[in-house]
């Protein structure tokens, strides 16, 4: 795994470090069976050092939540937009230290190579791991695509500024905003979406990520324990 220093590293030397973490991302179908996939949350205020992170891991295809980890960490580098992976990722690689049933796949509330750098948390998270990852985002970051159609399970390409995909804008919902889907590492931008799509059930976002956010939520409120927790 590499390492990394987070709590010492500049901005300068973060743009270095994605630059050349993104030679380490391998974009290539998943073969593999999904017996359980996770979802990531994290929750921060900007203007704090401190982090709440959470994973939840569940079997598939039921989705049924098996097991969860929670951290609370400090971190010191600075609120930069494009830079998150940096104040999000040392807490999500201490949640997945002690999470003792590890996901076949996980899937990060945040963007892959839909970055532009192509080293959005999901692909960062993915290259530390070295595990099947992919970001689900709310939001889109970086690119240009057109608005799906408005039915469920409606998408169209996201490309980057040179015309090259770089993800999928999926409807999950009929009538509701979609989600930005994209590879983090050793899958691709087809079977990023589809595993997205078997992970919707009623909610417009993913289960895995979903459930995270509200177990992060109720851990920052005092309601959970940090640790490994099974279901």
């Amino acid at each position: 795994m590499i390492t990394i220093d987070y709590n010492t590293l500049t901005v300068p030397q973060a743009t270095q470090l994605q630059k050349d973490m993104k030679d380490k991302i391998v974009l290539s179908p998943f073969t593999g069976k999904i017996n359980y996939v996770a979802g990531t949350d994290i929750s921060f205020d900007k203007f704090s050092t401190h982090v709440y992170a959470g994973i939840t891991v569940l079997s598939f295809p039921d989705l049924q939540p098996v097991a969860y980890s929670l951290i609370r960490k400090e971190v010191h580098f600075p609120y930069v937009p494009g830079y998150l992976a940096f104040r999000e990722v040392p807490a999500l690689l201490d949640a997945w230290e002690q999470l003792e049933l590890k996901p076949d796949v996980v899937i990060l509330d945040g963007h892959g190579i839909a970055h532009p750098r192509r080293m959005g948390i999901a692909s960062h998270f993915g290259v530390l791991i070295n595990r099947p990852t992919l970001g689900c985002a709310k939001k889109k970051l970086y690119g240009i695509f057109e608005e799906p159609a408005v039915e469920a399970g409606s998408w169209s390409v996201l490309y980057d500024k040179q015309s090259q995909p770089i993800g999928s804008v999926l409807r999950t919902k009929k009538n509701v905003k979609p989600v930005f889907v994209s590879p983090g590492h050793l899958t691709d931008i087809h079977d990023s979406r589809q595993i997205v799509e078997q992970c919707v059930t009623k909610y417009r976002l993913p289960e895995p990520t979903r459930l995270t956010h509200n177990f992060v939520n109720q851990f920052r409120l005092g309601a959970l324990h940090a640790g490994f927790h099974r279901l």
